[in-house]
């Protein structure tokens, strides 16, 4: 199924993850990215931070004709009130398995939309209920997963997702990197003929 035949879908995202999802649901889309540096501002807090960078994502995009749309995201960690990136070596990250280890934590993305006059930003939280981990758990996933990519330094859809993890509130794919029906549905409504 052919879906918003009218507009030139842009997917500034690198991620194979989003890249499949965006498959998934039948869109035709091109990958453009531009290399932007990540830092947000220190007083923004949960969801206005991944709001922020979906934006900063964006700003690159200044030539866009009527018919194209730029998809851009980004996925956080929210835990213990701070905001969990993606790890930078193996001891960033089994700190942040070990924070994360037996407790509760946020996982909030946002997608920004942007049209030659238009932006709009969605964001979606779902709650992760993580079992404790033990050391050789988080050292294991470590060595052989490699999650130097994601956000708070795990992929739900890996090992550790089918061993540590209890229970989830909320959207599974958010929590992979991209609310698939939310996206679908700002699409249709942005996208009307």
């Amino acid at each position: 199924m052919e879906r918003f035949q009218g507009t030139k879908i842009i997917l500034a995202s690198n991620s194979p993850r989003r890249q499949q999802f965006l498959n998934n649901i039948g869109l035709t889309f091109q990958i453009i990215t531009h290399e932007v540096d990540e830092v947000f501002p220190p007083h923004l807090k949960g969801a206005e931070i991944p709001d922020y960078l979906v934006r900063l994502k964006a700003a690159p995009f200044t030539q866009l004709n009527d018919d194209e749309l730029v998809i851009t995201a980004d996925t956080i960690v929210w835990s213990d009130n701070q905001c969990l990136g993606k790890p930078k070596n193996k001891r960033e990250a089994s700190a942040m398995l070990n924070q994360l280890s037996g407790k509760v934590h946020e996982v909030i993305t946002s997608v920004g939309f942007t049209q030659k006059n238009n932006q709009e930003v969605i964001n979606q939280t779902s709650r992760v209920y993580f079992k404790t981990l033990s050391k050789s758990e988080i050292d294991y996933y470590i060595e052989e997963y490699q999650p130097y990519d994601k956000a708070g330094a795990y992929g739900i859809q890996e090992w550790i997702g089918a061993i540590g993890i209890e229970k989830i509130e909320g959207s599974y794919t958010n929590i992979v990197g991209l609310p698939v029906a939310q996206v679908l549905a700002t699409l249709e409504k942005i996208c009307r003929p």
